[in-house]
């Protein structure tokens, strides 16, 4: 130190990989050489460099600020005065850096029923302006691409069945296996075939292919419609006076309504061949009267039930699937949030539909 000036001595390699010291060891000899009012360097022993000897001089400077010392870097490499400089002309926006206090339990739960409260107005919004373009598109007033509704509707149907078969047919096998190790304690193992075609017509079917389609096609109309709000395509629609909600939104809602249906009497068949496997295979039932059975004991009733079923959980699928996608962000994570969240909502749509579906059916006694 001379004359109210500390020169710091900078030699060997300041790499970030060799480890380096922190500002706080530069304010201990600060405190230690007491008046300070200058701070100059020596570099003339400095070797390699690179961005971890700048991290160590702009902490130095925030240190000089604090304390009111003034600060020299003529005796830098001109490189690093040179980023040093470039580093401080834009002052720090107030609020960049995150803070390490975390908010109290009140506070927390007060921010998440804010959320909660904002996200049911959305859905209430997504929602009416949906039922909205279902009535433009009855009275034949709704813009979109016939074009897109056809790829949307193959994407939804035919893209789907492998998936749907494959789920479909193992349940039924799973539903028989279970039934048939009860029912043949009591030696009444045909009624197998009622078991999996009630279970299956009712309730799986529908409900299991609504669960499907939620993961895949929930998930993609989330990752679509998110994909667009990131690269600012639903803005460009809304600045050439298109609806997103008829344009993008009517498609894909017409598309699982038509299909669902349809993939739900294909996985109801799919779920009382798997019985059937079993039943014929294990039980030694023959075709015949496995066949009759499940006619006598599955009526229309419960096929109509779980088709009405499977036309609601379609509705939900594409609502949950297009509302997290137009609520995306503008990053790229935000698109695999978005599709996450589509998944999560579509479920919780659908578990809770059924329950009430349980609820009415049972008050109807159909």
């Amino acid at each position: 130190m001379d004359g109210g000036t500390l020169v710091l001595g900078l030699a060997g390699d300041w790499k970030l990989r060799a480890g380096l010291p922190a500002p706080a060891d530069v304010a201990r000899h600060l405190e230690a050489a007491g008046s300070v009012r200058r701070l100059a360097f020596d570099a003339r022993q400095l070797g390699a460099w690179d961005s971890g000897l700048l991290a160590f001089l702009v902490g130095v400077q925030d240190l000089c600020k604090t304390q009111s010392v003034q600060i020299d870097p003529g005796a830098l490499p001109e490189g690093s005065r040179r980023l040093l400089k470039l580093a401080t002309a834009v002052p720090e926006r107030t609020g960049a850096r995150r803070t390490a206090e975390r908010p109290d339990f009140l506070t927390l739960v007060g921010d998440e029923s804010m959320a909660l409260w904002r996200s049911g107005g959305q859905m209430l919004e997504f929602l009416g302006e949906a039922l909205r373009s279902l009535g433009r598109l009855l009275l034949g007033k709704a813009r979109f691409r016939r074009s897109d509704l056809m790829e949307i509707v193959f994407e939804c149907g035919a893209a789907a069945l492998p998936i749907v078969t494959l789920i479909a047919f193992l349940l039924g096998l799973i539903l028989a296996f279970v039934g048939a190790v009860q029912l043949q304690q009591f030696g009444a193992q045909i009624y197998v075939a009622n078991l999996v075609g009630i279970a299956t017509a009712r309730e799986m079917g529908a409900l299991m292919t609504a669960i499907i389609m939620s993961g895949r096609t929930g998930a993609a109309f989330a990752a679509q419609l998110g994909t667009m709000q990131v690269n600012e395509e639903i803005d460009a629609l809304t600045t050439f006076g298109l609806s997103s909600m008829e344009f993008l939104v009517l498609p894909r809602m017409i598309a699982l309504i038509l299909m669902m249906p349809l993939l739900c009497i294909y996985a109801d068949l799919m779920g009382i061949l798997g019985g059937g496997i079993v039943g014929v295979g294990m039980l030694k039932l023959s075709v015949a009267e496995y066949v009759n059975q499940t006619l006598n004991g599955v009526g229309l009733t419960d096929f109509a039930v779980g088709i009405v079923k499977s036309s609601v959980f379609g509705v939900l699928v594409a609502i949950a699937g297009c509302l997290r996608g137009i609520q995306c962000g503008r990053s790229a994570s935000a698109v695999g949030l978005a599709a996450t969240s589509a998944v999560v909502t579509g479920i919780v749509f659908i578990i809770s539909t059924d329950g009430i579906f349980a609820v009415i059916t049972n008050v109807l006694r159909i």
